[in-house]
């Protein structure tokens, strides 16, 4: 069948798709690389004119136009499902931007079930064939986003990759309002993170743990980088990927021989992944590479799923740990720093399979700008409105610099020594008197 017809039919400019928002409406502006360029420029220009209009996305790689012409908020609130610097930034500094507390894995069903789209606004690739625009970097959510819309919005951009997959990577022209021919801009580009000193000590100590043929999960940031660099350095072999952000560390895993998927329970000789955000070498390795498998994040974070992969591993970063093993990944007070993500689900997930593991990472330490000193980021209490992005009783393997502590099976005063023991030496006396205080420590732990 020839879908031409069609799509000349459907096919409006990017001034025309930004008319269809009135105030009040709630609208979607897709994930990470694929928010929406031409049409965000065009709705930009409405600033003033529309009023109370909510634009829901995450993982921003960029700064909108709609952020830059309606700084105070007046036109547009911005929820965010997870934040990358743009959204942090907006949370942050004004009253017109919020975060939507969520297990990432829940996000299909939540559109689905509990929220409103009367615009969505998804950048694809060009039109196949066969009527179809592929996803993209982002299978996550966005189908649960098409189903949900009152109207459906592509921008096509020619530079975006192919990504295989999968399923609910896909959507027909069938089910597309209309479509805009944008102006097809490079793909935006996360840098891969850098790593310093402590980030290698804490790698070395997580790489160490790591058997040969486990299904590994990276998060974002300095010291899951560290670990990628140091397991192409080892001797590993065999490996899988199975994660909720598919980065560039895994690219080099991959080209130096590390990854294979052999040993995968389901999904075998597949890099599996919701969404993908880094450089133009990651980008460049997705593009029509049967080896990569697009998946919803329903699939690729559900515990249950996760369980099925032998000898999994989990390694995200934290903010903050406390004492008895909680995690704080998400703020530091009130200070919005990203979102629950999948780092509960895949904690879950790894402990559930079989020989799996999850680490939690963190520096012992942190230069605080505001008291212009070194503290500690292991503390007896979270500081005032930090979220608990991990509960005590499911967390499993806690690293520093100074080493790694698995909390599980441990009591309240086992883990406080446990923990104190992979603290900062020069803080470990005044977190030992605050566990006393607790009454989380005893007689018999070391002074």
């Amino acid at each position: 069948m020839d879908y031409r017809k069609e799509y000349g039919e459907k096919l409006i400019s990017a001034e025309k798709a930004a008319s269809f928002v009135n105030s009040g409406d709630y609208v979607d502006y897709a994930w990470a690389g694929q928010t929406p360029v031409s049409i965000d420029r065009e709705l930009a220009k409405r600033a003033g004119e529309l009023e109370n209009v909510v634009v829901r996305g995450g993982v921003l790689l960029g700064v909108p136009e709609i952020f830059k012409a309606d700084p105070n908020g007046d036109s547009f609130i911005w929820f965010s499902w997870h934040s990358g610097g743009a959204d942090r930034g907006r949370i942050n500094s004004t009253d017109a931007a919020f975060y939507s507390p969520l297990r990432y894995s829940e996000l299909p069903r939540w559109y689905r079930e509990n929220s409103r789209v009367d615009v969505a606004y998804i950048v694809v690739a060009p039109m196949n064939k066969h009527g179809y625009f592929n996803m993209g970097l982002n299978a996550s959510h966005l189908m649960a986003v098409v189903e949900t819309a009152k109207k459906v919005v592509v921008e096509v951009n020619e530079n975006l990759p192919i990504a295989l997959g999968g399923f609910e990577n896909e959507v027909h022209i069938s089910d597309v309002d209309f479509i805009v021919e944008g102006e097809n801009p490079e793909m935006l580009e996360l840098p891969a993170g850098s790593f310093g000193e402590v980030d290698k000590k804490v790698a070395e100590l997580i790489v160490a743990e790591i058997p040969n043929g486990a299904c590994i999960q990276l998060g974002i940031g300095g010291m899951p980088n560290a670990v990628g660099s140091l397991i192409a350095e080892s001797d590993l072999k065999d490996l899988g990927v199975h994660t909720e952000m598919f980065v560039d560390a895994f690219v080099d895993l991959y080209n130096r021989g590390k990854i294979t998927g052999a040993k995968k329970n389901i999904d075998r000789f597949r890099q599996t992944y919701a969404f993908a955000a880094g450089t133009k070498k990651l980008y460049d390795f997705i593009d029509n590479n049967p080896q990569c498998m697009s998946a919803p994040v329903d699939y690729t974070n559900d515990s249950r799923i996760i369980s099925k992969l032998d000898n999994f591993v989990s390694i995200n970063n934290a903010v903050n740990i406390d004492l008895v093993g909680q995690v704080s990944s998400e703020s530091s007070g009130y200070k919005h720093i990203s979102g629950a993500g999948g780092q509960l689900d895949f904690v879950l997930g790894s402990y559930l399979a079989e020989g799996g593991k999850s680490f939690v990472c963190l520096s012992s330490t942190f230069f605080n700008k505001k008291t212009n000193k070194e503290e500690s980021r292991i503390v007896p209490n979270f500081e005032m409105g930090s979220a608990i992005t991990v509960p005590r009783p499911v967390t499993n393997y806690l690293v520093t610099e100074h080493g790694i502590f698995n909390a599980k099976g441990k009591s309240t005063w086992e883990r406080a020594e446990g923990i104190i023991n992979i603290a900062a030496p020069q803080f470990r006396d005044e977190l030992i008197s605050e566990a006393e205080k607790m009454g989380i420590w005893r007689k018999s732990n070391r002074k």
